[in-house]
């Protein structure tokens, strides 16, 4: 279930990344798969659950959790609408530097020189990552700078749902907050919505249903069923791999370039995840 996961989520930014270069505008693709995910897990969590009600005390949490994420999609779709697939999943592996950082600001993290050796480790990778893709980033800096907020809304809006899944299942709390995320989407896209042409192929039309039955809604019951069999700490440690079979996942499926400053980049990238990560060994009793 982990390594299906992994796939579907590696998968789904080689597929955004065509359907962006392929006839839909970024809002409009945003705006049809959220609208689609929404109902879906409306009627899913109404069929199991019977009801969506969360309580007021949670209010400012699911509004949290729907900024978030609505800035997280806004950053996805226009960074792989302005930079290859390849580029964007290397540059996802800085999400865990980028909750650590969420924590020490929040307080619920305590500064260590490990993980600032991890972050410098992390945000060289980031350098090399986008002085390697040269010419091929079309959009160039701000691609780069969309890949990043990408990683980091990512990284927000995970913390501020933890809370929220203590008390209530995924289902429930994505059956509340993705309708709310695409009403964000669709109203800052309706010039795009407006303006879209909808005979793009039924490709297209196919992989954006992929897109959003695979990635948004499987993938949400195969992680949690992960990590109720095998804990957060594998699983966690296990998604890590998903930046470099995205990135590969490109170069093959997209025939994008990957250059020699790219890999090392997203090797950099790797190695700060384990460094920060990696703990020191327990004292041993007398």
């Amino acid at each position: 279930m982990l390594l299906g996961t992994i796939l579907l989520w590696a998968l789904n930014i080689s597929v955004t990344r065509y359907i962006l270069t392929h006839g839909l505008a970024p809002l409009s693709y945003a705006s049809v798969r959220y609208g689609l995910a929404a109902a879906i897990f409306v009627g899913l969590t109404l069929g199991a659950e019977r009801t969506l009600h969360v309580s007021r005390a949670h209010l400012p949490l699911i509004g949290l959790a729907v900024l978030a994420l609505w800035l997280n999609q806004m950053s996805f779709v226009f960074a792989l609408d302005r930079a290859n697939a390849s580029t964007i999943g290397l540059l996802l592996g800085t999400i865990p530097i980028f909750a650590a950082l969420l924590g020490l600001a929040l307080g619920t993290e305590r500064p260590t020189r490990r993980f600032w050796i991890a972050a410098t480790i992390s945000f060289l990778g980031v350098a090399l990552v986008a002085v390697g893709s040269g010419g091929e980033v079309t959009g160039g800096a701000m691609g780069i700078l969309l890949g990043l907020a990408t990683s980091a809304t990512w990284a927000a809006y995970s913390v501020v749902i933890t809370p929220l899944m203590r008390t209530y299942s995924p289902s429930r709390v994505s059956a509340v907050v993705l309708p709310a995320t695409w009403v964000l989407l669709t109203l800052c896209g309706i010039g795009q919505l407006e303006d879209q042409d909808w005979n793009v192929g039924w490709e297209i039309w196919v992989l954006l249903l992929f897109a959003t039955i695979g990635p948004l809604v499987l993938t949400n019951v195969l992680w949690f069923r992960s990590l109720h069999r095998i804990g957060p700490a594998k699983a966690t440690l296990a998604a890590n791999l998903e930046p470099f079979v995205a990135a590969l996942l490109a170069v093959v499926l997209l025939s994008e370039p990957l250059s020699l400053l790219q890999v090392l980049g997203g090797v950099l990238i790797g190695l700060s995840i384990l460094v920060a990560r990696r703990r020191a060994p327990a004292a041993q009793a007398p």
